[in-house]
């Protein structure tokens, strides 16, 4: 019996090693994989560093390519565009105005009540509606007959005594698009962005397209304006405060614009305006610098765009791509470790983890993560523990700090240019006693994704500080501007009447 009890308790002991090597074998398995996730978020983490002496790098890039833009057609990635706007609303504007804002993910129709003084804008009946996601590839005429049928909805709400003496209804198209403007009120599409695909609209002048399908309506309406969005944000960060000499939108894609001297403007010479000064639509989504980090991720996601090899500094800042850069960095992380269980077929879809989503993570501030939670869920990934939550929360934090602080860069670039960032930029014959002065400058924001994630915004503003210093951005004053791309347009068709 003893032998046979020893036997036993032999056995028992090699049973107990055996599951013991099992156990240790799977904590090494596990570790493993840890460690792989881990250094595929530390690879991130340095391919996406933005210390304060690259941005200013990359804040020099800006103000020279922006420069090669004003002097020849061509001569740069930024498109420089004249939008023939060289007035802005000063607040003694009368009337009632209407503006339509066809967007990325968007589409917007106001009415404005004005009174002749700054106090007096009265905003009204503002409607605000996805766009069909069929409209973004279908052809120019199903779009803009669509845009008439919703103005006309709008119109029949306001009912009859809002036109009872049949005056013509004066409308700002605000349109987020490259466009080639040949006069305020016209100008051909260059090229589609954010994600609509109707190729024969190239080329065809935008106002006219809306104005015949108003026509076909029989609606009284006169597009009077055809502005881009940053210009509606500028128009209306000038209303308020005459200040405000930029304007940038940082929603479904991003864009700049900027008030410059007309004798600044060398592929235009003879420019004459009765101000001396013209704005300028940047879209400066296409910029693209040596300076800017750029990821494997990032050179993905272009390559399975619907355009490749174009708009390379928007791919990096704006929301249309953010939450694809986070859902390409987690697939990574799942195809090469078990933590996020089997690997969702979601997390390959294009597009499917939206901005906002990674604002929802990036801000929860639950105990136990449970927002992260229920969007990794909703994209097929359940029950991860927390470690890996928190590990999605850094997902969505190098991937936001790297989009807020270019973001400042750009911004402190366009400072640069027109010698508002304390340096003097690139001033094409000023003084040097008006170099030193430093005025005080505004830059009107709007759009989604500054006026929705607080960390973008947080970590564009603070960049700003660092870039310019403490002395100087002092005197620059960054200012939401809630819906002023489209009120902003409406304003600056009052100011044409005026």
């Amino acid at each position: 019996m003893g032998k046979v009890a020893v036997a036993f308790a032999a056995a028992a002991v090699l049973v107990s090693c055996s599951v013991a090597a099992v156990m240790v074998g799977r904590r090494i398995k596990s570790r493993a994989k840890w460690r792989a996730v881990v250094e595929i978020l530390k690879e991130m983490e340095e391919a996406c560093r933005t210390p304060v002496g690259r941005l200013r790098q990359v804040v020099d890039a800006m103000a020279v390519e922006m420069h090669a833009g004003l002097a020849s057609e061509g001569g740069s990635k930024l498109k420089m565009l004249l939008t023939f706007v060289h007035r802005l609303p000063n607040g003694t504007e009368k009337g009632t105005y209407y503006a339509l804002h066809l967007g990325g993910t968007y589409f917007r129709i106001l009415r404005v009540h004005l009174g002749g003084e700054r106090s007096y804008l009265d905003v009204q009946d503002v409607e605000r509606h996805p766009i069909p996601s069929h409209l973004m590839n279908s052809t120019s005429e199903v779009l803009f007959n669509f845009l008439a049928f919703s103005m006309e909805r709008f119109i029949e709400k306001e009912g009859k005594e809002s036109n009872s003496q049949g005056v013509k209804r004066e409308l700002a198209f605000t349109f987020s698009f490259p466009v080639k403007h040949s006069s305020i009120s016209s100008g051909v599409l260059i090229k589609w962005t954010k994600g609509f695909e109707i190729s024969e609209m190239v080329g065809k002048d935008v106002a006219e397209c809306l104005q015949g399908a108003l026509n076909r309506r029989g609606l009284d309406i006169h597009v009077a304006a055809l502005v881009n969005d940053t210009v509606g944000a500028l128009s209306l960060g000038y209303y308020h405060d005459p200040d405000t000499v930029v304007a940038v939108v940082f929603g479904t894609g991003s864009n700049a614009c900027y008030l410059e001297r007309t004798d600044a403007i060398i592929k235009s010479q003879g420019l004459l305006t009765t101000s001396g000064s013209v704005v300028v639509n940047m879209e400066w989504g296409n910029f693209w610098s040596s300076h800017l980090p750029r990821t494997s991720y990032d050179i993905d996601l272009d390559a399975e765009s619907s355009n490749p090899n174009d708009m390379g500094f928007e791919k990096i800042i704006a929301g249309l791509y953010l939450g694809d850069i986070v859902r390409r960095v987690i697939l990574r992380m799942s195809q090469v470790s078990d933590i996020f269980g089997p690997t969702s077929p979601m997390l390959s879809e294009l597009y499917v983890l939206r901005t906002n989503s990674v604002s929802a993570m990036h801000e929860d501030d639950t105990p136990e993560l449970q927002e992260v939670a229920r969007i990794l869920k909703d994209l097929g990934v359940s029950e991860v523990p927390l470690k890996v939550r928190k590990l999605v929360v850094k997902i969505c934090d190098v991937v936001t700090r790297r989009a807020g602080r270019l973001a400042a860069a750009g911004i402190a670039g366009i400072l640069k240019k027109i010698g508002r960032d304390g340096s003097g930029g690139i001033t094409s014959g000023r003084s040097r006693s008006e170099m030193r002065m430093q005025k005080r400058t505004v830059v009107a924001v709007e759009g989604g994704l500054y006026m929705n994630y607080t960390m973008f915004r947080e970590y564009m503003e603070e960049a700003l500080v660092e870039i310019l210093g403490e002395e100087v951005s002092q005197y620059v004053v960054v200012k939401a501007m809630e819906d002023g791309s489209s009120i902003g347009s409406a304003l600056l068709v009052a100011s044409l009447q005026s």
